[in-house]
């Protein structure tokens, strides 16, 4: 991976890991501070702990791409180490379709008029889920190279006692 593409994807993982602190900070102080304008079409508060919810599980996964962008950088991602990073970033990803499907839930009575929101929010959360499951398979075929990796070593091991 080259150093121009490792900064920008740093550039782009700083920007993301502000803007969900900034919403968290807002959302969390607008539930401290009691000025919430909550005129009851909504339920604006189970929404905002959700939202910052949300936000967690997107800097789970920024601080999980930075580890294994590191781990890419000094050659190591081809080891079992890595396996951790990316089962946290699925775990976060699921979480983050669940609480998707929680949002589309509590936004579901609002929408009985037009349903067609929600089953367009119930989508976005099975792509959601799809997104993890692409992950899963990026996992299997890490494994797939680090067995591979493993058995490389082994026979070089081999073949330089033979020579």
């Amino acid at each position: 991976m080259g150093k121009l593409t490792v900064a920008a994807l740093r550039v782009v993982l700083v920007v993301v890991l502000a803007g969900t602190v900034f919403v968290q900070a807002g959302m969390v102080w607008v539930l401290l501070s009691g000025n919430d304008p909550e005129d009851g079409s909504l339920p604006l508060t189970p929404l905002r702990v959700i939202t910052i919810l949300g936000m967690v599980s997107v800097q789970v996964v920024v601080v999980c791409v930075w580890r294994l962008v590191s781990m890419v950088r000094r050659g190591t991602v081809f080891s079992h180490a890595a396996f951790r990073h990316v089962d946290i970033v699925i775990g976060a990803i699921v979480a983050a379709a669940l609480l998707w499907f929680a949002v589309t839930a509590l936004n579901a009575p609002g929408q009985r008029d037009d349903p067609g929101v929600t089953v367009i929010m119930g989508g976005v959360g099975v792509a959601v889920l799809g997104i993890a499951l692409i992950v899963l398979v990026l996992r299997m075929l890490l494994a797939q190279a680090v067995a591979r990796d493993v058995e490389a070593v082994r026979m070089q091991a081999e073949l330089d006692e033979v020579i």
